[in-house]
């Protein structure tokens, strides 16, 4: 086998960090067998096939967001300023079209249309792999996967120790402070153990330029500046344990508890022009007490049998979002939606053949139940649940030549009871990667895989379907995602390392599902609306030298929807997350001598021009540009001591994410609503942290 034929396909590479490191790379048997190279953030690596990056450190960047994460990413952002509405999109798809876990428990519930289906703190991460568009049987969905694995003793414990420790505490004067806390050892031979707790208390934060304006550039009246319907406490806590049964076998018991409250907007999603306008025309609270829990129990599996290794999860991810609406509804009401999701998955990778033809399969099952519940005053008023269960195997051929393929066939069948719809969905899918390695610093990589996926269950808070009108027609949605990419690495124009990289993709959704269509009546429905067709580039020039990096990106995603006869008035409308061209650009540079490393970063999203879309604002939907600088260092006095001073947004900039809600709608008793999601505004923060 040749050496670059198993390296992460460069599609695209980390927008806003890169750091100088020995190149090193690492096997991910979720990822069609290829290796993919990480970074790490304290612990945490950040894989992804849409980079190509060496591992190094990232605690320089100070991530309590999961935007700090995952916006890194060409082709991957994080709409939602507020710690309800982290919501991850792929190349314009929303996190309902992305298979999103934690320890290999699944994370996709539509629990409110305001906020967003992943709730959980970065700093507990051990790794976030992210698929960037769906090129593989194995992990199935419409735009890709993001998996996260929460921290291990394995990877904390340095060799020879028996037990360690950690202590984290941060400070940020415009968003909140937060104190970590971690203990991790071998209670014996084979038995490890962690124990984790993070708090944070979340500030109410000032706009850049503090002032709240409108869609002409005015002040709001009765604003100052600071965004109100934010201040609340986020705790995530984790206890794991291992066992090491012998050196090819290990299993893992996790329990993760989060919890997310505080006085929060009824609508987190919508901004607080939004929220100050409902609020003073009901005459009701701005803020509302607000809860949001999820457990996850999940236990897992890694084996080595010669020639196969195992990985298994069977997992239990309880999630409920409770709010007091007394004061709105002027009657008791504290309302309540709970959802399960509980399952299996199992992953394995045997080794066929090796040498002149080199053989490895990837195959596997995955099982999920969903089960919803809408609870108001604590009578369950209604309830929905499906079941997904898919088999899949995907094979790699490797030959002397410089060609490899890479067939797959995946199996999907799943059971929808909801109000709208109770039925069955099923198809086989398949898909095929060509690679050509035209020498140990060029490849090239051709794919195309077929899409499925059936209609989903209701959101839950709005009372799990109890509402939605039957549509015993629709149907599953399914469709393609073509892709061609090409990598360059070397030494070269008097670089160390000289990196470069392309890709171009096509993504085809047949029969996309619109959850507010229309039928003939006039009324609400979800139902296939039309032919989504989604393209663009990703791309990346990188130049390191000694001890400095530097690191251009571009991404850009484009999406049209061929509508259907019946739903003609969505014809040639876009996905509303899309998000208009990014650049970015970032340097850093290493001082060994002090033990400093100095990073710079610019993020420049280009504005886009108003057009026909789905579920955007119905007055103006164009969204503005903006552009971001973050300038931070990291200081190492000694091994233990570590202390990161940041500036996020440098410059000040008024802004919201264009993956979050922006522009303008029309309610009739409200009149025009303001929806800007608004981020935080230059944010000084300090972080300290100690180990022994």
């Amino acid at each position: 086998m040749k050496p670059f034929a198993h390296k992460t396909l460069a599609l695209a590479v980390l927008s806003c960090m890169s750091f100088h490191t020995a190149a090193q790379t690492e096997n991910s048997t979720k990822n069609s067998g290829d290796e993919i190279e990480t970074i790490a953030i304290w612990g945490t690596q950040v894989k992804s096939s849409s980079l190509s990056m060496n591992k190094e450190s990232m605690e320089i960047i100070q991530p309590d967001h999961i935007s700090d994460l995952l916006r890194i990413i060409p082709g991957v952002d994080v709409g939602g300023a507020h710690s309800l509405n982290q919501r991850i999109t792929i190349r314009s798809m929303d996190d309902k079209d992305i298979r999103i876990s934690i320890d290999g428990a699944n994370q996709n519930t539509f629990m409110y249309h305001h906020m967003g289906n992943l709730q959980i703190h970065a700093d507990i991460l051990e790794s976030a792999e992210i698929d960037v568009g769906n090129n593989s049987v194995i992990n199935g969905g419409l735009g890709g996967s993001v998996r996260f694995k929460t921290k291990d003793a394995v990877s904390l414990l340095e060799s020879g120790n028996q037990f360690g420790a950690r202590i984290q505490a941060s400070y940020a004067d415009n968003s909140g402070d937060s104190v970590a806390l971690t203990g991790y050892g071998q209670l014996t031979e084979s038995l490890d153990f962690l124990a984790y707790f993070n708090n944070v208390n979340r500030d109410n934060y000032e706009v850049g330029g503090g002032k709240i304006l409108n869609q002409n550039n005015e002040v709001i009246a009765g604003t100052d500046g600071t965004v109100r319907g934010l201040e609340g406490d986020v705790s995530d806590a984790l206890i794991k344990f291992g066992w090491d049964i012998n050196d090819d076998h290990r299993l893992k018991l996790g329990y993760e508890t989060y919890e997310d409250n505080g006085d929060y907007s009824y609508r987190p999603d919508m901004g607080l022009a939004t929220g100050l306008a409902i609020s003073n025309s009901l005459n009701v609270p701005l803020t509302y007490p607000t809860e949001f829990t999820r457990d996850t129990t999940t236990l897992s599996y890694e084996g080595n049998f010669s020639s196969t290794t195992i990985e298994a999860s069977v997992y239990a991810n309880q999630s409920q979002f409770w709010r007091d609406e007394l004061a709105y509804t002027r009657a008791p009401a504290v309302n309540q939606g709970n959802a399960d999701n509980t399952g299996f998955s199992l992953l394995a990778k045997t080794q066929l053949l090796e040498g002149d033809v080199d053989s490895s399969l990837i195959y596997g099952v995955d099982n999920i139940q969903y089960e919803t519940q809408y609870i108001v005053d604590g009578v369950k008023e209604s309830s929905e649940e499906s079941q997904i269960t898919a088999v899949f195997v995907e094979n790699r051929l490797s030959t002397e030549t410089p060609f490899s393929f890479i067939p797959g066939i995946r199996y999907e069948k799943a059971n929808v009871d909801a109000h709208y719809v109770d039925d069955d969905f099923s198809a086989f899918t398949g898909a095929l990667a060509i690679e050509y390695e035209a020498n140990d610093q060029l490849l090239f990589r051709l794919s195309n895989t077929e899409l499925f996926k059936a209609p989903e269950l209701a959101e839950v808070f709005i009372g799990a379907g109890i509402d939605d009108i039957a549509n015993l027609d629709i149907q599953a949605e399914t469709g393609d995602n073509l892709q061609f990419s090409t990598a360059y690495e070397d030494a070269v124009l008097g670089a160390d390392k000289f990196s470069a990289g392309f890709t171009a993709f096509k993504t085809n959704i047949d029969g996309y599902i619109y959850d507010y269509a229309e039928n003939a009546d006039g009324d609400y429905i979800k139902d296939n609306v039309g032919d989504m067709e989604i393209e663009g580039i990703e791309a990346y020039l990188g130049y390191d030298w000694k001890n400095l990096e530097l690191l251009i990106t571009f991404s850009n995603s484009e999406s049209e929807l061929d509508a259907f006869a019946e739903h003609a008035q969505f014809n040639d409308a876009r996905i509303d997350r899309e998000q208009g061209d990014t650049w970015s650009f970032s340097l850093d540079y290493e001082f060994t001598s002090l033990n400093m490393h100095l990073h710079w970063d610019t993020l420049k999203v280009d504005s886009l021009s108003a057009g026909p879309d789905l579920d955007g604002p119905t007055l103006l939907n164009s969204k503005e540009g903006y552009l971001l600088h973050n300038l931070s260092a990291i200081w190492k006095p000694t091994e233990s001591f570590n202390l990161v001073l940041g500036v996020e947004n440098l410059n000040d900039e008024f802004y919201a994410s264009q993956s979050s809600r922006t522009g303008v709608s029309f309610h009739p008793r409200f009149r025009e609503l303001y929806l800007m999601d608004y981020e935080p505004g230059r944010n000084v923060k300090l972080t300290a942290s100690y180990s022994f």
